[in-house]
Protein backbone atom coordinates (compact mmCIF):
# COMPACT_ATOMS: atom_id res chain seq x y z
CA UNK A 1 0.00 0.00 0.00
CA UNK A 2 1.16 3.29 -1.10
CA UNK A 3 1.72 5.78 1.88
CA UNK A 4 0.68 9.10 2.13
CA UNK A 5 3.32 12.16 2.12
CA UNK A 6 3.56 12.54 6.00
CA UNK A 7 2.24 9.64 7.12
CA UNK A 8 6.59 8.44 8.46
CA UNK A 9 6.63 11.54 10.60
CA UNK A 10 3.13 10.99 12.16
CA UNK A 11 4.51 6.91 13.10
CA UNK A 12 7.38 8.62 14.11
CA UNK A 13 5.45 10.92 16.57
CA UNK A 14 3.59 8.65 17.94
CA UNK A 15 6.48 6.27 18.74
CA UNK A 16 8.35 8.93 20.13
CA UNK A 17 5.35 10.50 22.38
CA UNK A 18 4.86 6.38 23.51
CA UNK A 19 8.47 6.51 24.76
CA UNK A 20 8.33 9.68 26.99
CA UNK A 21 4.67 9.70 28.44
CA UNK A 22 4.66 10.93 31.97
CA UNK A 23 4.14 8.32 34.72
CA UNK A 24 0.95 7.50 36.28
CA UNK A 25 0.56 10.35 39.71
CA UNK A 26 -0.29 7.00 41.51
CA UNK A 27 2.44 5.96 43.72
CA UNK A 28 2.30 2.82 41.89
CA UNK A 29 3.91 3.79 38.59
CA UNK A 30 4.10 0.68 36.52
CA UNK A 31 1.86 0.53 33.29
CA UNK A 32 -2.21 -0.72 33.86
CA UNK A 33 -3.84 -2.09 31.34
CA UNK A 34 -5.35 -0.02 28.77
CA UNK A 35 -8.35 -0.90 26.16
CA UNK A 36 -8.73 0.17 22.85
CA UNK A 37 -12.00 -0.37 20.87
CA UNK A 38 -12.26 0.36 17.05
CA UNK A 39 -15.90 -0.60 15.58
CA UNK A 40 -18.64 -1.24 13.19
CA UNK A 41 -21.24 1.09 13.59
CA UNK A 42 -24.57 -0.82 15.49
CA UNK A 43 -22.03 -3.36 17.00
CA UNK A 44 -23.00 -2.26 20.74
CA UNK A 45 -19.40 -0.54 21.28
CA UNK A 46 -21.12 1.66 23.81
CA UNK A 47 -23.13 -0.79 25.59
CA UNK A 48 -19.90 -3.26 25.26
CA UNK A 49 -17.64 -1.12 26.46
CA UNK A 50 -19.73 -0.09 29.54
CA UNK A 51 -20.20 -3.66 30.82
CA UNK A 52 -16.32 -4.00 30.71
CA UNK A 53 -15.89 -0.99 32.48
CA UNK A 54 -18.08 -2.32 34.81
CA UNK A 55 -16.94 -5.73 34.57
CA UNK A 56 -12.98 -4.88 34.86
CA UNK A 57 -14.25 -2.04 37.82
CA UNK A 58 -14.73 -5.06 39.90
CA UNK A 59 -12.12 -7.05 39.50
CA UNK A 60 -9.56 -4.29 39.87
CA UNK A 61 -6.90 -3.85 42.56
CA UNK A 62 -8.63 -1.91 45.50
CA UNK A 63 -5.28 0.94 45.50
CA UNK A 64 -5.71 1.27 41.61
CA UNK A 65 -8.48 4.30 39.99
CA UNK A 66 -11.56 3.72 38.49
CA UNK A 67 -12.41 2.42 34.88
CA UNK A 68 -13.17 5.34 32.67
CA UNK A 69 -15.13 4.97 29.20
CA UNK A 70 -13.65 7.67 26.52
CA UNK A 71 -15.81 8.15 23.39
CA UNK A 72 -17.66 11.56 22.54
CA UNK A 73 -16.24 12.74 25.83
CA UNK A 74 -12.64 11.75 24.31
CA UNK A 75 -12.99 15.48 22.19
CA UNK A 76 -14.01 17.36 25.37
CA UNK A 77 -10.70 15.89 27.39
CA UNK A 78 -8.75 16.74 24.02
CA UNK A 79 -9.90 20.47 24.19
CA UNK A 80 -9.21 20.61 27.66
CA UNK A 81 -5.52 19.26 27.71
CA UNK A 82 -4.21 21.79 25.04
CA UNK A 83 -6.36 25.02 26.08
CA UNK A 84 -8.32 25.13 22.71
CA UNK A 85 -11.70 26.67 22.20
CA UNK A 86 -15.11 24.43 22.47
CA UNK A 87 -15.92 25.88 19.15
CA UNK A 88 -13.90 23.72 17.43
CA UNK A 89 -14.81 20.25 18.87
CA UNK A 90 -17.31 20.53 15.52
CA UNK A 91 -14.51 20.02 13.43
CA UNK A 92 -13.13 16.88 15.38
CA UNK A 93 -15.46 13.75 14.70
CA UNK A 94 -13.82 11.18 13.10
CA UNK A 95 -16.09 10.14 10.77
CA UNK A 96 -17.00 13.34 9.35
CA UNK A 97 -13.55 14.35 8.16
CA UNK A 98 -13.62 15.53 4.42
CA UNK A 99 -10.92 16.18 2.35
CA UNK A 100 -12.41 19.48 0.80
CA UNK A 101 -13.49 20.77 3.92
CA UNK A 102 -10.53 20.55 5.82
CA UNK A 103 -8.47 21.75 2.76
CA UNK A 104 -11.04 24.95 2.94
CA UNK A 105 -11.29 25.31 6.52
CA UNK A 106 -7.31 25.30 7.07
CA UNK A 107 -6.80 27.70 3.68
CA UNK A 108 -9.33 30.20 5.63
CA UNK A 109 -8.00 29.84 9.33
CA UNK A 110 -11.10 28.25 10.66
CA UNK A 111 -9.61 26.25 12.44
CA UNK A 112 -5.67 24.94 13.20
CA UNK A 113 -4.94 22.21 10.71
CA UNK A 114 -6.21 18.76 11.01
CA UNK A 115 -3.21 17.63 11.23
CA UNK A 116 -2.49 19.56 13.94
CA UNK A 117 -5.86 18.56 16.37
CA UNK A 118 -5.10 14.54 15.02
CA UNK A 119 -1.69 15.28 16.58
CA UNK A 120 -3.37 16.56 20.35
CA UNK A 121 -6.00 13.66 20.38
CA UNK A 122 -2.70 11.37 20.09
CA UNK A 123 -1.25 12.95 22.62
CA UNK A 124 -4.07 13.15 25.03
CA UNK A 125 -5.02 9.36 23.98
CA UNK A 126 -1.12 8.20 25.43
CA UNK A 127 -1.83 10.06 28.22
CA UNK A 128 -4.82 8.06 28.89
CA UNK A 129 -3.28 4.83 27.78
CA UNK A 130 -0.69 5.25 30.67
CA UNK A 131 -2.57 6.09 33.07
CA UNK A 132 -4.42 3.03 33.19
CA UNK A 133 -7.79 1.65 34.05
CA UNK A 134 -9.41 3.22 30.38
CA UNK A 135 -11.26 2.13 27.52
CA UNK A 136 -10.85 4.41 24.45
CA UNK A 137 -13.17 3.79 21.54
CA UNK A 138 -12.14 4.83 18.19
CA UNK A 139 -9.98 7.48 16.96
CA UNK A 140 -6.90 5.58 15.80
CA UNK A 141 -6.58 4.71 19.52
CA UNK A 142 -5.49 1.15 18.38
CA UNK A 143 -2.62 2.63 15.99
CA UNK A 144 -1.58 5.22 18.57
CA UNK A 145 -1.08 2.83 21.33
CA UNK A 146 0.33 0.07 19.16
CA UNK A 147 3.42 0.45 20.79
CA UNK A 148 2.71 0.39 24.18
CA UNK A 149 2.11 -3.25 25.13
CA UNK A 150 0.01 -3.06 28.11
CA UNK A 151 -3.00 -1.88 25.93
CA UNK A 152 -5.17 -4.36 24.42
CA UNK A 153 -6.75 -3.85 21.06
CA UNK A 154 -10.21 -4.97 20.33
CA UNK A 155 -12.41 -5.13 16.90
CA UNK A 156 -16.27 -5.21 17.06
CA UNK A 157 -18.27 -6.51 13.93
CA UNK A 158 -21.60 -7.55 13.60
CA UNK A 159 -23.91 -8.50 10.47
CA UNK A 160 -25.68 -5.04 8.54
CA UNK A 161 -28.96 -6.74 9.50
CA UNK A 162 -28.07 -6.78 13.28
CA UNK A 163 -26.30 -3.90 13.04
CA UNK A 164 -29.32 -1.59 11.54
CA UNK A 165 -31.84 -3.38 14.74
CA UNK A 166 -29.44 -2.24 16.98
CA UNK A 167 -29.07 1.60 15.49
CA UNK A 168 -33.01 1.97 14.70
CA UNK A 169 -33.69 0.86 18.81
CA UNK A 170 -30.93 3.45 19.78
CA UNK A 171 -32.05 6.10 17.79
CA UNK A 172 -35.76 5.41 17.19
CA UNK A 173 -35.14 6.07 13.23
CA UNK A 174 -36.41 3.79 10.23
CA UNK A 175 -34.60 1.32 8.56
CA UNK A 176 -33.53 3.55 5.59
CA UNK A 177 -31.66 5.72 7.77
CA UNK A 178 -30.11 3.42 9.93
CA UNK A 179 -28.52 1.97 6.64
CA UNK A 180 -27.46 5.58 5.31
CA UNK A 181 -25.90 6.41 8.93
CA UNK A 182 -24.14 3.20 9.21
CA UNK A 183 -22.43 3.43 5.93
CA UNK A 184 -21.65 7.06 5.94
CA UNK A 185 -19.76 6.45 9.88
CA UNK A 186 -18.25 3.57 8.64
CA UNK A 187 -16.84 4.92 5.48
CA UNK A 188 -15.80 8.59 7.38
CA UNK A 189 -14.29 6.31 9.93
CA UNK A 190 -11.87 3.92 7.40
CA UNK A 191 -11.28 7.38 5.79
CA UNK A 192 -9.92 9.17 8.82
CA UNK A 193 -7.60 6.11 9.82
CA UNK A 194 -5.98 5.82 6.03
CA UNK A 195 -5.29 9.73 6.22
CA UNK A 196 -3.71 10.21 9.07
CA UNK A 197 -2.14 6.73 9.98
CA UNK A 198 -2.25 5.06 6.91
CA UNK A 199 -3.98 2.12 7.91
CA UNK A 200 -7.53 0.14 6.99
CA UNK A 201 -9.67 -0.02 9.98
CA UNK A 202 -10.38 -3.82 8.82
CA UNK A 203 -6.83 -4.95 9.06
CA UNK A 204 -7.05 -7.76 11.37
CA UNK A 205 -3.68 -7.64 12.78
CA UNK A 206 -4.23 -4.98 14.01
CA UNK A 207 -6.54 -6.49 16.39
CA UNK A 208 -5.78 -8.81 19.38
CA UNK A 209 -8.98 -9.97 19.66
CA UNK A 210 -12.45 -9.81 17.06
CA UNK A 211 -15.53 -9.84 18.22
CA UNK A 212 -18.94 -10.93 16.48
CA UNK A 213 -21.41 -9.34 18.90
CA UNK A 214 -24.54 -10.96 16.45
CA UNK A 215 -23.29 -14.34 18.98
CA UNK A 216 -24.58 -13.15 22.22
CA UNK A 217 -25.52 -10.73 24.79
CA UNK A 218 -22.87 -7.74 24.65
CA UNK A 219 -22.31 -9.00 28.89
CA UNK A 220 -20.83 -11.59 27.38
CA UNK A 221 -19.15 -9.92 24.74
CA UNK A 222 -17.63 -7.86 27.35
CA UNK A 223 -16.94 -10.29 29.72
CA UNK A 224 -14.89 -12.22 26.56
CA UNK A 225 -12.99 -9.36 26.22
CA UNK A 226 -12.12 -8.62 29.60
CA UNK A 227 -10.93 -12.14 30.41
CA UNK A 228 -8.20 -12.06 27.23
CA UNK A 229 -7.14 -8.56 27.86
CA UNK A 230 -6.28 -9.87 31.82
CA UNK A 231 -4.54 -12.71 30.68
CA UNK A 232 -2.58 -11.08 27.88
CA UNK A 233 -1.74 -8.07 30.41
CA UNK A 234 -0.73 -10.83 33.17
CA UNK A 235 1.51 -12.42 30.91
CA UNK A 236 2.94 -9.46 29.61
CA UNK A 237 3.88 -8.33 32.93
CA UNK A 238 5.11 -12.63 33.83
CA UNK A 239 7.41 -11.34 30.55
CA UNK A 240 9.03 -8.59 32.27
CA UNK A 241 9.61 -9.64 35.38
CA UNK A 242 11.61 -13.18 33.71
CA UNK A 243 13.58 -10.73 32.00
CA UNK A 244 14.62 -7.99 34.56
CA UNK A 245 15.46 -11.01 36.79
CA UNK A 246 17.90 -12.80 33.41
CA UNK A 247 19.87 -9.07 33.47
Amino acid sequence: MQTQPGFENRLHFISSKARHIPASPSHDRSPRLAITISRQTGSGAHCVAASLANYLQARKPQDSCAWDVYDRDLVEKVLKDHNLPARLARFMPEDRTSELSGTLDELFGVHPPMETLVRQTAETVLGLARRGNVILIGRGAHIITSKLDYVFHVRLVGSLERRIQHVRETLGIGEKEALTLIRREDKGRDRYLKKYFGRHIEDPLAYHLIVNTDSGPYERAARLIADAALDHFHARQNESEKLSVTR
